[in-house]
């Protein structure tokens, strides 16, 4: 990606650009220029808030009755139960830099995610809000990677540059059967020219409860083109007591058959820790934020890595697997049953391959 102002770090951030830096909040459904904090209190309802097909609550308002417009009326939108609703649908070449988002943790598994980059009609993106953020199990857990950032008191972050050429469009789905009436979220992108080499970016959610016996669990199956892999994030709950992270990782890559091209050597091992964790960490590629080390029957663990400064590279296909193997008697390994969901996230060209089907709330549901 050239100096374009579509992708920023420390490196270039000196360089000048022609980008157009724009915001998308409940204040700017549009992120149009010169158009935030227009809402009015009261009952006049926001053109382009009807044009998005949000809902428009005058209650939500009245904290601002005494100031008037300009003075934080509509912070936050209403997510009707049942409904989608479009949280980002912009016309334009650009790269999405940051997306904000905090929600009561109740609503982690209920609330899906959906990107779909250039009039696709299946999305790119499809993920319950918490596991995206590597916040499964509708628990909160500090993360402190490069790519997705959590923070006291839940407020998600994401950093993965999301480019688009033509159009990009956000959906949130409430699966619960009341009401979001808070959902604060903001979304940061640049209208700037899209390189050819630059890739569309992808996450993808499963869950398998339980992992049927002697079966390795899939986080990634199906895809085609060309791209590079950039992360894994697993909600993992013990279903059998002892240690749990003996599996291995495997990335099958461009026509590998029975066996993978990469494989590694333990859970723990490929989320960067060793020797059964022992502790909680968080760091820039890779951490174990949430769990605990006594590892009884029911324990819920969170783990993550991101391939930022080595993605896996794929040209023709790639798949995606992780063991779970434990310990019985006599030193010998234990094939797990446990409750496994996941994100992956990659890059690849389009058009990509159609996600497997989500499954319905009950199929997603903590319980």
């Amino acid at each position: 990606m050239t100096f374009s102002g579509a992708h920023m770090s420390l490196g270039n951030i000196m360089k000048l650009s022609n980008a157009r830096t724009r915001s998308i909040s409940a204040e700017n459904v549009y992120g149009e220029k010169g158009r935030g904090g227009m809402a009015e209190v009261g009952d006049i309802t926001q053109e382009e808030v009807q044009r998005i097909g949000q809902v428009w609550r005058k209650e939500q308002t009245a904290a601002a009755r005494d100031l008037g417009r300009t003075w934080k009326v509509r912070p936050c939108i209403k997510l009707p139960a049942g409904a989608t609703t479009t949280l980002m649908d912009v016309a334009a070449s650009g790269v999405i830099q940051h997306i904000w988002i905090t929600i009561d943790p109740k609503r982690y598994r209920d609330l899906i995610l959906r990107m779909y980059w250039d009039d696709e009609s299946e999305p790119s993106v499809e993920s319950p809000v918490g596991d995206f953020f590597c916040n499964g199990w509708n628990q909160r857990a500090n993360v402190l990677a490069l790519p997705i950032n959590v923070n006291p008191s839940g407020a998600f972050n994401c950093y993965f540059p999301m480019p688009f050429r033509k159009r990009a469009r956000m959906t949130i789905e409430n699966r619960a059967p009341d009401d979001c009436n808070e959902f604060f979220y903001t979304i940061n992108f640049t209208e700037t020219h899209v390189d050819d080499d630059d890739a569309y970016f992808h996450a993808q959610f499963r869950r398998t409860n339980p992992l049927p016996y002697m079966e390795d669990y899939v986080i990634l199956d199906g895809v085609r083109g060309a791209g590079q892999y950039v992360g894994t994030y697993m909600a993992w709950q013990q279903n059998s007591g002892g240690w749990w992270g003996e599996g291995e990782i495997k990335f099958f890559l461009d026509g590998d058959g029975e066996f993978p091209t990469l494989c590694g050597t333990g859970t723990e091992d490929y989320f960067g820790g060793a020797w059964g964790f022992g502790a909680n960490y968080s760091a820039p590629y890779l951490g174990y934020p949430l769990g605990g080390v006594d590892f009884k029957v029911g324990n819920r663990h969170g783990v993550y890595r991101f391939h930022i400064m080595d993605p896996i590279r794929f040209s023709q296909d790639l798949r995606v697997t992780m063991q779970a193997i434990g310990w019985r008697s006599e030193g010998r390994y234990l094939p797990l049953q446990d409750d496994i969901a996941s994100v992956s996230y990659w890059y690849q060209s389009e058009p990509h391959a159609t996600f497997p089907t989500l499954g319905s709330r009950d199929d997603l549901e903590v319980i």
